[in-house]
């Protein structure tokens, strides 16, 4: 079982030992991803992650930072989601002090030096460039926009060159000083930890100041229920394409019902997607159904890079099996293969101490709520071929399909394609 401390500043910490591991990853989630930003600063959430790394007061620069953790033999990254942004250390148990040292320093001590964010522009617009050089990439940014429309939701966590070319240390001050505060934070450490010394070394290392979450985000507003198409119009090899259907949030009692529906509809090899439109029609080199779910909204669908000259036929063959599927009483035999596959999976997740930090962090965060394995588990079990018939029968509907295609095409090639049978 994991401990749950909330410490009298506000501070969640998550401790969670683990057999059979000599690590430890100490993870830090806060609540300040994209969805916190407006238009005039989109991507501030990720440039500020980039420059957490680049000096404090202990470590002063981006050598001292990445050498205190190389030096140990340990790994380090961070992330910037749509609703948080995290940061981590896996070292050895032995070695846990030093990792909860060089993370608080970080997030509490950062100098944004005008020097070092001028570096980082340059940095960030390369990144840029291989995202938009990278359709893989690219296609589901695209999809998003689609589904969830000109709302932070929609927009791309990297944001907009202008922004990166202008951001300033103000900007970056004020959102860190609004977002990165006790209450909205929450630290979780897991592997080989002795649970009262992470506890007390939390205490030491995390001395924020005493601050409150200053704002929050803005509810999504849905959108119209219209299909609706994104063409880029880009000369390459393989063509990419995204199609699917707004769906529920990430809160919704029937999250693992569509769960298990992805998992059947293009979860893995032995899904309907890839063995009927990829093994049995040869129309694809990749194709997989899976789900983003977030507070308020989410989306379903199912991506492929095709052919491109056969795009029209993928795009047809991922539609046949949604209205195959839709309202069907599926076999006993298939639902419990997409049961198993999931268990299996959240398993093997769950022995990695990263994964299992990160697990625990993201539901304190946004439910204030951890479900054990065993309580996900018998969610999973609990779902039924009728949960299933109900769930695609509600939402997968063909005014509510969304489409985005990268390749060498034009929105108009792609009229009356998107139709359930």
């Amino acid at each position: 079982m994991h401990t749950k401390h909330t410490l009298p500043n506000g501070l969640r910490l998550i401790t969670k030992p683990l057999e059979g591991t000599k690590a430890v990853t100490i993870m830090v989630l806060v609540g300040a991803g994209s969805r916190y930003e407006t238009k005039e600063i989109n991507g501030i959430a990720h440039f500020l992650e980039h420059m957490f790394f680049k000096g404090a007061e202990r470590f002063k620069n981006t050598k001292e930072v990445s050498e205190a953790i190389d030096g140990i033999g340990g790994d380090f990254n961070a992330f910037t989601g749509k609703e948080y942004a995290g940061y981590y250390v896996k070292v050895a148990g032995t070695k846990i002090e030093t990792g909860i040292d060089v993370l608080s320093d970080m997030l509490l001590n950062a100098r944004f030096d005008q020097e070092e964010i001028d570096k980082e522009r340059g940095v960030i617009l390369e990144e840029l460039n291989m995202y938009q050089d990278a359709p893989m990439y690219q296609i589901g940014w695209d999809f998003e926009q689609t589904v969830f429309g000109d709302q932070p939701l929609g927009w791309d966590q990297i944001g907009t060159p202008e922004l990166i070319k202008s951001v300033t240390k103000e900007q970056f001050q004020d959102f860190k000083n609004k977002l990165y505060t006790p209450d909205n934070t929450v630290i979780t450490i897991v592997g080989d930890i002795n649970e009262e010394k992470a506890k007390q070394l939390i205490q030491k290392y995390f001395n924020f100041t005493d601050s409150k979450k200053a704002y929050n985000f803005k509810p999504f507003k849905k959108l119209e229920d219209k299909p609706q198409i994104k063409v880029t119009n880009k000369q390459t090899e393989q063509a990419h394409l995204y199609v699917g259907f707004p769906s529920i949030n990430s809160l919704d009692k029937r999250y693992w019902t569509q769960k298990v529906l992805s998992s059947i509809l293009g979860g893995n090899m032995s899904s309907r997607m890839f063995l009927n439109v990829r093994e049995a029609q040869g129309l694809c080199y990749y194709v997989n159904t899976s789900i983003d779910s977030y507070l308020d909204t989410g989306s379903f669908a199912t991506r492929a890079g095709v052919d491109t000259s056969r795009i029209k036929d993928a795009i047809k063959a991922i539609l046949k099996e949604y209205s195959n599927i839709k309202g069907e009483l599926i076999p006993e035999s298939e639902l419990t293969k997409g049961k198993e596959y999931l268990k299996g999976k959240m398993i093997l997740r769950l022995e990695d101490s990263e994964n299992y930090a990160s697990l625990l962090a993201e539901e304190e965060l946004l439910t204030n709520e951890i479900k054990d394995l065993k309580n996900i588990i018998q969610e999973i079990d609990a779902v039924t071929a009728q949960d299933i018939a109900d769930f695609t029968n509600e939402f997968f509907k063909e005014e509510n399909l969304h489409l985005t295609v990268i390749g060498p095409y034009q929105k108009e090639d792609f009229t009356d394609i998107l139709k359930l049978n």
